[in-house]
């Protein structure tokens, strides 16, 4: 049985089921149980139609909840008792839903878990091991946020940059489980980009392209592998085409965005067969109007290392002045360049700084090993 197919049929059986009354909690709580059913009956016995099976199913069990509220309330059952005949609709609701679940009254956190099951059709045991989190924690995040919105207008949901901002925050959440976030979060974005034809989601599908081409030399072995020293013979040569062929045509629209600057950034990466043979020029260039799009301190922070690749460590260094030293990884930046400078003492007190903040095991890991390292070389 092909799970993906179920997934992507979830966004289209949630909107016929609201077009027939039912409202947005109560029908994605359907048609999850009718997704559970799928899984165990569809092995034995496929439907002709997966669509209008799911839809049949999805709809009774949403006439059965709603006469067992009616019941315990004694008020009438204000819904059809079968659905309408004919055939199902072929209106595609997933752009619709995509809006909706990133309702600007929604936490990141909590726009992300609704993201997953109404529109990546994810169960939320399936959610919760990839955050790693117990399914019952999780099953109350996503009932929160599908209260938060149920009294709200369904026409007035998040804008495109929140939906943007949520995908982009799957596809950084990593793997776990049975479920990859990120190849998950690329699928969701292909399916945004095929709706909008808009650049800038086309400029995030690039951006996570590239950045997935370079998964398999990320983490060898459990360690953390930085740019500089990953092996570039593993990097995916054919998610890399891809990503730099949707970039160079969503620049194409001159309607430059934060994700297509910062695709630009991640192709330069990509094409260059070493650190050395980067274009660290062009990548400052391109940090620079990254900068003058969002004001954020990070990328300011990421520039300083541009910085100091294209024009050496103490330019780097006069850079990284500027930025607010409270940032995460500025005392990791710092011990680079100053490492690259010759100040070997001061780089290894800053690479255990740096691991003692780090929020991650791996990452923890790496610059304590950084630290060793550079204590471990002779001084001059």
């Amino acid at each position: 049985m092909n799970e993906a197919l179920l997934r992507e049929l979830v966004p289209a059986v949630i909107g016929v089921m609201v077009r027939r009354g039912a409202d947005f909690a109560a029908a994605e709580d359907a048609v999850q149980e009718a997704l559970i059913r799928a899984l165990q009956t569809w092995p034995d016995d496929p439907p002709r139609d997966p669509k209008a099976w799911l839809v049949a199913a999805a709809w009774r069990k949403f006439l059965d909840a709603a006469r067992a509220e009616a019941s315990r309330s004694g008020r009438e059952l204000a819904v059809e008792v079968e659905p309408p005949a004919g055939p199902v609709p072929g209106a595609d609701d997933s752009l619709w839903l995509y809006f909706l679940c990133a309702h600007p009254s929604l936490s990141p956190g909590s726009a992300v878990a609704l993201t997953l099951r109404a529109v990546g059709g994810l169960t939320t045991r399936q959610i919760a091991t990839a955050y790693l989190v117990p399914e019952a924690t999780m099953a109350q995040r996503i009932s929160r946020a599908k209260r938060r919105i149920a009294g709200l207008p369904l026409d007035r949901p998040g804008d495109l940059a929140t939906v943007l901002r949520v995908l982009y925050l799957v596809f950084n959440e990593g793997y776990g489980g049975d479920v990859d976030l990120a190849a998950e979060a690329i699928r969701l974005t292909r399916q945004l980009a095929a709706s909008t034809g808009d650049p800038e989601v086309a400029g995030l599908l690039a951006l996570m392209l590239l950045h997935h081409a370079r998964r398999a030399s990320r983490l060898v072995d459990g360690r953390l592998v930085p740019l500089a020293r990953q092996d570039r013979s593993r990097w995916d040569t054919g998610l890399i085409s891809e990503g730099v062929a949707i970039l160079q045509a969503a620049l194409a629209h001159d309607r430059l965005g934060e994700y297509q600057a910062q695709a630009a950034i991640a192709a330069l990466h990509a094409d260059a067969p070493s650190t050395a043979e980067t274009d660290w020029v062009q990548i400052v260039e391109w940090y620079d109007e990254l900068l003058e799009l969002t004001g954020n301190p990070v990328v300011r922070l990421n520039r300083a290392v541009a910085v100091g690749e294209a024009d050496g460590p103490q330019a780097g260094l006069a850079e990284l002045s500027k930025v607010d030293p409270d940032l995460p990884r500025f005392a990791a930046v710092r011990a680079y360049l100053l490492e690259r400078a010759g100040d070997l003492d001061q780089a290894a007190e800053l690479y255990a700084e740096a691991a003692h903040a780090a929020t991650s095991l791996p990452e923890h890991e790496h610059l304590t090993r950084e630290a060793a390292r550079v204590r471990q070389l002779p001084r001059p």
